[in-house]
C-alpha cells in the first residue's frame, strides 16, 4: 500500500505535466520551427514521413520487432524496478547511436531518424512484455503507438493519448483497427513528430557539436519516453485491478 501511495503521487504529477499547455519558451521554440521549416531540405521530410510509415507498419501489421512473452506475477513494484533498468539500457544505446551520427555530419544525422525510432519502439515492445502484456495482439500494438503519440506530439494531441490511455478499455471498443491503419494521416502523423525533435535534430548535424548534441538528444528522448511509458503501464494496470476488485 505504501507503494500504492508513493506511485499514486507520482501520478497525479505526471497527471499535470501532461495535461497543461506548453511554456512560453515551448511556444516561441515551435515559432521559430514554422519559419525554419521551408529551409530544411526535402530529402530530410521524406526520411521522417517514410520512417515513421515504416515504423507503425513494422508495429501494426508486420514482425519487425521482437515480441517477448510477457512476464507474469509480478508486483508492480517489481515491474517498475525491471522497466527503470531497460529504459537506463536503452539510453545508453540512444546515446552511443547519437554520438556516432551526430560527428558524422548531415549525412550520417539523415541515417539518424530511422534508427532512433527503432530504439524507441524496441524500448516500448520489452516494457510491454515487463508490465505483463503480449505485444503480439494488435491492440497492445495500438496502445504502444498512443504511448509513442502521447511522448511526441502536440499539447492536442497529447492530451487525447492521454484520455485515451486513462480510459483504455472504453477507447479500444471505438476503435477499428486494421481500419485505423488503412486510413492513417501519415502526413499530420509525422509533421507532429518531426516539429517536436526538428530544433535539436538540426544541432546534431552542426560540424563540431554534433556528437554531443546527439547523444544528449538522444538521452533525453529515451528518457521522455520511458516516463510515460511507465505511467501509461502504471494507470492502466492500476484501473484493471479496481475493476476486479
Amino acid at each position: 500500500m505504501e507503494y500504492r501511495s508513493e506511485i499514486s503521487e507520482e501520478l497525479e504529477a505526471w497527471e499535470r505535466k501532461i495535461t497543461r499547455k506548453s511554456s512560453m519558451v515551448s511556444r516561441s521554440a515551435k515559432r521559430i520551427q514554422n519559419r525554419i521549416n521551408g529551409v530544411i531540405p526535402e530529402r530530410l521530410h521524406s526520411i521522417v514521413t517514410n520512417s515513421i510509415k515504416t515504423m507503425v507498419q513494422g508495429v501494426l501489421v508486420g514482425s519487425t520487432y521482437t515480441v517477448h512473452p510477457p512476464k507474469k506475477n509480478l508486483s508492480l513494484q517489481v515491474r517498475d524496478q525491471q522497466a527503470k533498468e531497460l529504459i537506463r539500457k536503452y539510453k545508453r544505446i540512444a546515446a552511443t547511436e547519437g554520438a556516432g551520427t551526430g560527428a558524422g555530419g548531415i549525412l550520417l544525422g539523415l541515417a539518424d531518424f530511422p534508427l532512433l525510432l527503432s530504439i524507441k519502439m524496441k524500448l516500448l515492445f520489452d516494457l510491454a512484455s515487463t508490465y505483463g502484456y503480449d505485444a503480439k495482439k494488435i491492440e497492445e500494438r495500438v496502445f504502444i503507438l498512443t504511448i509513442f503519440q502521447l511522448a511526441f506530439s502536440s499539447d492536442d494531441t497529447r492530451r487525447k493519448s492521454y484520455r485515451k490511455i486513462s480510459c483504455w478499455d472504453e477507447s479500444l471498443s471505438q476503435i477499428d483497427v486494421r481500419k485505423k491503419y488503412e486510413e492513417h494521416d501519415w502526413k499530420t502523423f509525422q509533421l507532429e513528430y518531426r516539429d517536436y525533435i526538428d530544433l535539436p535534430k538540426l544541432l546534431q548535424m552542426v560540424p563540431g557539436v554534433g556528437a554531443i548534441v546527439g547523444a544528449y538528444v538522444n538521452y533525453h528522448f529515451l528518457d521522455w519516453l520511458g516516463e510515460n511509458a511507465i505511467n501509461a503501464y502504471r494507470t492502466r494496470m492500476i484501473k484493471e485491478e479496481n475493476q476486479t476488485t
